[in-house]
């Protein structure tokens, strides 16, 4: 654990458990929400939990078509919002030592905290003193909130954060799994354009493979994925290998595994954006329970991902034509609250999936799916 991430922790535990303690002796005032001008979301965390708001800020902003509302997030989830058409303002409350105080230096009259467990995020709901402060109520955190919501692990989470919303306007949203909820309206580079066309020509399908993640608990391994790749290469499919900078260690592996194969390596070639461009022309995206099958899945890509520490009820894409496999081994899935233990067994959950079964759901669903493009067309 980093010397950040251990303080942040300890912080939590102690300013965050105080304050929780004494804000149930505060009275705390309600607005009308005729009256709510300024708006605060607060997402720390990574890209799964950023793009999985999206539906719910889109109906908050519906809501409140002539509010301001400004997210408060951090660095590694800062592009996700960047391209969000939905909010008009972002704090970015790690770019620098001072720079949550920029959140106190407006006046907000409503704010969502969006955190499920840690109280840190609640604490700073709680000192804007807007008049409505929505939040979940774990971790001894619904004192700090005019309206606290329950929060459960068995609920997918883009219908979590809508209720959120729904606390506001007592609309009961409904989270369609099978309509994309990203916009893929990005330009990329025109010589971008033109390799991913002249690679696609010929091709049977277009794959993505995003072999990656934050956590060692997450990877299904470099092996698995090169040798997934050589097979279906083999087969007249196209792969192209997508990741950004901290994936170029395990992009070099891939490429010395896959020597002789054909494929598209666009690791740390492509920008957030010119990513969610490439994924929105891929026929499938072959991942871990990571930030880019998130991606996939708001574009409309179906995907087939591999769950073993993640909660799949909560995480893993709900669309008719997404895969998911999961071992259901008896410790998993161990993920609470966005913190993973570490692993005894060596991630047997991940290992016990294999290239075979990977291999036979992805050709099972190109093959259904060129007979179903025949059929149409």
């Amino acid at each position: 654990m980093s010397l950040k991430i251990y303080g942040l922790k300890l912080l939590d535990r102690t300013i965050g458990g105080l304050m929780c303690k004494l804000s149930k002796i505060i009275v705390r005032p309600r607005l009308e929400s005729t009256d709510i001008k300024n708006i605060l979301v607060i997402r720390p965390g990574g890209i799964g939990d950023a793009i999985l708001l999206f539906p719910a800020l889109k109906e908050l902003r519906r809501a409140y078509p002539h509010s301001v509302i400004c997210v408060v997030c951090e660095k590694r989830n800062f592009g996700v919002f960047n391209i969000c058409p939905y909010i008009d303002e972002i704090i970015e409350y790690d770019k620098s030592p001072l720079g949550i105080l920029a959140v106190f230096s407006k006046n907000f009259d409503l704010v969502i905290d969006t955190e499920q467990w840690h109280r840190l995020s609640a604490v700073l709901a709680f000192l804007t003193r807007a008049p409505v402060r929505v939040g979940y109520s774990t971790n001894n955190r619904k004192s700090l909130f005019t309206n606290e919501v329950e929060y459960s692990h068995s609920d997918y989470e883009a219908d979590s954060f809508l209720r959120l919303v729904s606390s506001l306007t007592g609309i009961e949203y409904r989270f369609d799994a099978n309509l994309p909820f990203l916009k893929t309206d990005f330009e990329i580079k025109e010589g971008l354009v033109e390799e991913i066309g002249q690679y696609s020509k010929g091709k049977k399908a277009l794959i993505g493979i995003f072999q990656g993640a934050t956590i060692r608990e997450r990877k299904w391994g470099v092996k698995k994925f090169a040798e997934l790749s050589k097979r279906i290469s083999a087969e007249n499919i196209g792969v192209v290998l997508l990741g950004g900078e901290s994936d170029k260690k395990e992009s070099k592996e891939f490429d010395i595994l896959l020597a002789g194969s054909e494929y598209l390596n666009l690791v740390d070639k492509t920008t957030l954006s010119e990513t969610i461009k490439v994924i929105s022309r891929l026929d499938l995206l072959v991942s871990g329970d990571t930030g880019l099958m998130h991606l996939a899945y708001a574009v409309g890509t179906p995907t087939l991902s591999l769950f073993g520490a993640g909660i799949r009820e909560k995480w893993a894409p709900k669309g008719d034509n997404d895969i998911v496999l999961d071992k259901n081994l008896y410790c998993s899935p161990c993920t609470r609250f966005g913190y993973t233990p570490s692993c005894p067994i060596g991630v047997k959950c991940l290992g016990e999936i294999s290239v075979d079964e990977v291999e036979s759901h992805l050709m099972e669903f190109i093959n259904k799916s060129l007979i179903e493009y025949r059929f149409i067309y």
